[in-house]
């Protein structure tokens, strides 16, 4: 008992002289160390900045305390601005839940290019579009088939939305705007039979991509979320997209986490961007989905789909 005492105390000498003689070179080298109390305030700041931004607050809270056990005991030089090295430092945590060639550091969410997706993968690709009511999940649906068709692909758009009225109007009319084939059954038939057979057509037919628009539902519809489990069991999705809007904020984490849990969500697109928000719903859904975004929807129109930039939303962010 005695030995294992004298051990402890030891060890806590040591650290005591290492820690003195680290401090003691800093200063002679013009450094000090940075302690609790010198990120106190930037990282305060910079919290409130993210809430604001609409990054969840549990995902703030992880970030802040990732950046705080980084930053405790790094040497700056005197003088240096504390709440720079905190901006540096929260930068690389924010790039770090993306994609690794995304931005400095890189993470262990894995890059996904729909283009390049699209190209390699076996026609007729079958893609799910899901999501909670009013997040423009169909309206995204049209600037995605838009997109296919500039790159140059065939698309047929299966109404799996069986559940809301005028629901399959509405996919109607964005599809008679751009020229694509419908398929669709009556309300309150098996979504899964939609796509399934949009399928069938699609081979059929030599078309490249099927877009399939599925019931907004919340994620706490226990009946519509074992629909579409039967819609990704009974038609295997090469790809589905979960559709959230970008000021989503704590809620897009909830929703994200148990889409990703009924169905597996392979990529997300964020609506909406354009309403004064700042995208923090990427950074909160990203991070706690490990999935990637794809798209960033910022108008009504059908060019109104930019393609994915972490570099640029965590400028954004922080306002650089």
């Amino acid at each position: 008992m005695f030995e294992k005492l004298r051990n402890k105390l030891k060890d806590f000498s040591n650290t005591i002289e290492r820690k003195v003689k680290e401090k003691g070179k800093a200063i002679l080298e013009g450094e000090t160390i940075l302690a609790d109390n010198d990120l106190k305030e930037p990282l305060e700041a910079l919290e409130t900045a993210l809430l604001e931004s609409d990054v969840a607050l549990s995902v703030v809270e992880e970030l802040i305390s990732g950046v705080k056990e980084e930053l405790v005991g790094k040497r700056k030089k005197w003088g240096a601005d504390t709440g720079g090295l905190v901006n540096e430092a929260i930068r690389g945590a924010l790039l770090n839940v993306f994609p690794v060639d995304a931005g400095a550091g890189g993470s262990d969410v894995e890059k996904l290019d729909f283009e390049q997706f699209v190209d390699k993968i076996e026609k007729p690709a079958n893609v799910v579009f899901v999501g909670v009511n009013g997040t423009g999940k169909t309206t995204s649906i049209a600037k995605v088939a838009r997109k296919l068709l500039g790159w140059g692909y065939s698309v047929v758009i299966a109404s799996a939305d069986t559940y809301r009225a005028g629901a399959t109007e509405q996919i109607e009319k964005h599809a008679s705007n751009l020229g694509l084939k419908v398929i669709k059954h009556q309300y309150g038939a098996d979504p899964a039979a939609v796509v399934y057979d949009a399928m069938k057509y699609a081979k059929a037919n030599r078309k490249d991509v099927v877009l399939a628009d599925t019931a907004g539902r919340m994620h706490t519809s226990v009946n519509l979320m074992e629909q579409l489990k039967k819609i990704c069991r009974v038609t295997k999705p090469d790809l589905v997209i979960f559709v959230d809007e970008a000021v989503a904020g704590n809620d897009a984490v909830e929703r994200a986490k148990k889409f990703d849990e009924a169905v597996g969500i392979d990529a997300s697109i964020l609506t909406k961007v354009d309403i004064d928000a700042k995208g923090g719903a990427a950074i909160s859904i990203a991070h706690s989905t490990s999935k990637p975004i794809l798209f960033l929807g910022t108008g009504q129109g059908y060019e109104d789909l930019e393609k994915f930039d972490a570099e640029w939303l965590v400028d954004r962010l922080l306002g650089e």
